[in-house]
């Protein structure tokens, strides 16, 4: 059985989640690994407990002469896996080193919204005409498989309409607001102490992120060309406890809903009143999305849209995806 080398990019928790799963796999070996400050390389396979306790203690996981664009530039290694946190204006860096691993002919796995979101035709150009993988199914709703979903599970139907709650950060407020009776301010607060929430939450709030993802779903699952300012956006902030008690008062719930409709070019972020026995009137962080499909109906997928395991189980598929196609 081959062992793949990786090299990892990104060592925040979506990075640590990667890192704890590949370390127990056979499959696979991570020759190389980057925070935004330093980088390590060993050909032999990095100890990452060291690794990540070095960088707890000290900040860094190595060596700053080895940055992550110089890794993925220089360093041996058979796969990138690049999460770094998404940089929803230009991509970078993450952008510029995703495709030179691809113009190597390295195959990329990434868990990243900002490069995915702004450049996905041209990435996946690139790796056709390099003869390799670009998979990045942790970008859209953590560990719930809608990209794989789409393009295989619904493989010649055409998509009518697609719903989803796609920002666990809004959808725990939301949450807490109905059924606590917590006001927006004593639900983010919350929402932040237990980790859910950055500390400037301004893009799950917003609507950016979902808008993100749902840009993301229309590009390549689609074929549209579509970019973020395309997406109508309304956030949550205005939100409040009487109106999500009106709405349980009867029988619904108040969910922020990215809702795309191909033939009407309609792209759209906001909170909606739906009823309490919709699938996408989902709890907690959990994600949904549900797909109108010419022959299959509508179909929806449910599952747990963030942290740092759910990520990794996202890229884990995506390796193993990789891993059985080009294995020949």
């Amino acid at each position: 059985m081959k062992t793949w080398n990786v090299a990892l990019i990104g060592l925040g928790s979506v990075g640590r989640g990667v890192a704890e799963v590949l370390a127990g796999d056979e499959r696979f070996r991570i020759v190389a690994a980057a925070d935004s400050k330093s980088g390590v390389i060993d050909p032999a396979g990095l100890n990452i407990e060291e690794i990540l306790a070095k960088k707890k203690k000290t900040g860094r996981c190595g060596d700053p002469a080895w940055p992550a664009a110089r890794i993925s530039a220089e360093a041996e290694y058979d796969i990138l896996v690049e999460v770094t946190p998404t940089n929803a204006e230009t991509g970078e860096p993450a952008l510029s080193i995703i495709k030179t691993a691809i113009m190597r002919g390295k195959h990329v796995v990434t868990s990243n919204k900002g490069p995915v979101s702004l450049a996905s035709a041209e990435l996946l150009r690139l790796a056709e005409e390099n003869n390799v993988g670009f998979l990045f199914e942790g970008t859209v709703a953590g560990a719930v498989p809608i990209l794989r979903g789409i393009k295989y599970g619904l493989a010649g139907n055409k998509i009518k309409a697609l719903y989803g709650v796609l920002n666990g950060t809004c959808n725990y407020i939301l949450t807490r607001m109905e059924e606590e009776g917590l006001t927006y301010v004593q639900a983010l607060a919350e929402a932040r102490d237990l980790g859910y929430a950055e500390a400037d939450p301004t893009y799950d709030i917003n609507g950016t992120d979902a808008a993100i993802k749902l840009v993301i779903l229309a590009n390549t699952m689609l074929g549209m060309d579509v970019k973020l300012d395309d997406v109508q956006r309304t956030g949550i902030s205005d939100l409040t406890v009487d109106a999500l008690l009106m709405a349980e008062e009867t029988g619904h719930s108040i969910r922020l809903i990215a809702t795309l409709h191909p033939e009407k070019n309609l792209l759209e972020v906001s909170p909606r009143l739906i009823s309490k026995t919709n699938p996408l009137v989902v709890t907690g962080t959990l994600n949904a999305v549900t797909v109108e499909t010419e022959y299959a109906g509508a179909i929806t997928f449910i599952g747990r849209g963030a942290g740092s395991v759910e990520t990794a189980s996202a890229i884990l598929a995506d390796l193993l995806f990789i891993t059985d196609k080009y294995d020949r």
